[in-house]
């Protein structure tokens, strides 16, 4: 799935409200831009997203039924 399919899969199943999946939608883009980035552009983003991810903590817990 590309980042376009996945931005309209989002977008279909109010996805863009999950956190967890607009940081799949930013490693789908930047998977896709990796060979027309330096390396250490690549690294910067990449852990700039990790550090994303990391940021949103464990915010799920006692709302998992209604979140997953």
């Amino acid at each position: 799935m590309d980042s376009k399919e996945l931005a309209q899969y989002l977008e279909n199943t109010d996805g863009i409200t999950k956190p967890w999946l607009l940081v799949q939608l930013r490693l789908q883009k930047l998977k896709e831009r990796r060979d027309s980035i330096s390396s250490v552009t690549y690294e910067q983003e990449l852990a700039d997203i990790c550090q994303d991810l990391m940021n949103l903590g464990e915010w799920w817990q006692g709302i998992e039924d209604e979140v997953f």
